[in-house]
């Protein structure tokens, strides 16, 4: 009778002790809105940009993806992202695929325009900038296809 009582108590400590590391986890990976809103965007291509990448303002993260969705008449991919409720975006302001570094992660980087007049909830964002394939890039770069300057 004991050995069942010792596992029901070590059976419930792994359950409370993985219930603590998912709040955790879900707390430190700021998938949440937490008071902020939500702006949209459209790309042609968004290559390694999926729900869950950062979006950041002067290097500093300020958001994350909420969704990803394709329009069937455009063949645009529609990003959802989050904003902090303390970051007033001008209207604007422009979007962009970034990798850090050659091998990196991407991610999405405001690129905040001059006008006085600010972002709201629900608001798209109508200047973006694709993702660079930096595989094709080089291959171009390598085979010379990309430049049409030999040719006279």
């Amino acid at each position: 009778m004991s050995s069942n009582l010792v596992e029901s108590l070590i059976g419930a400590l792994v359950l409370v002790v993985a219930g603590w590391f998912l709040v955790f986890a879900y707390d430190r990976t700021e998938t949440r809105i937490d008071g902020g809103y939500v702006l949209q965007a459209r790309f042609d291509q968004i290559d390694g940009i999926s729900v869950g990448s950062d979006v950041r303002l002067a290097g500093i993260k300020v958001g994350t993806v909420v969704s990803s969705d394709l329009d069937a008449k455009t063949f645009q991919a529609i990003i959802r992202f989050s904003v902090r409720a303390g970051v007033k975006l001008p209207i604007d302001t422009a979007l962009a695929v970034t990798q850090e570094g050659l091998l990196g992660g991407k991610y999405l980087t405001l690129i905040p325009g001059g006008m006085d007049e600010t972002l709201a909830n629900g608001d798209e964002i109508s200047e973006t900038q694709d993702s660079v394939d930096l595989i094709r890039l080089f291959g171009k770069f390598a085979t010379g296809s990309g430049n049409d300057d030999k040719k006279k």
